[in-house]
């Protein structure tokens, strides 16, 4: 039953991903923890595995066929994600899981604000 879950956090991270943008970080760590009872470090840790695979490929796909797709600038941000993540992971695990967990949620709350009152 438990994999029945898991699978459909995936649906509903990977639509949301495909809609909004949004899915690992926002929908799929909070659920890890508070539904699956991971630890913060954890449902990081597992987060970043889901998204080792082409996970977004499809979803990729639909946005280059309709021009909504910059592969060049893509590729350049991939690069400083992959190294930014490398520092980001050792920062991390190096922290109190209760600090890591607040940390978390300033980060969501003030973007999530941000997007709501302005440019």
């Amino acid at each position: 039953m438990k994999e029945l879950g898991l699978l459909l956090l995936g649906l509903l991270a990977g639509a949301f991903s495909g809609l909004i943008g949004i899915g690992g970080g926002i929908i799929m760590v909070p659920a890890l923890v508070y539904v699956f009872g991971f630890s913060q470090h954890a449902a990081q840790g597992t987060t970043l595995a889901v998204l080792l695979p082409p996970v977004s490929l499809l979803a990729c796909y639909v946005y280059y066929r309709s021009g909504n797709l910059d592969i060049w600038v893509a590729a350049i941000i991939t690069i400083g994600f992959f190294v930014g993540n490398l520092f980001g992971a050792k920062a991390a695990v190096a922290l109190n899981p209760q600090l890591l967990s607040k940390l978390f949620a300033v980060v969501l709350i003030a973007m999530g604000v941000k997007m709501l009152v302005g440019k």
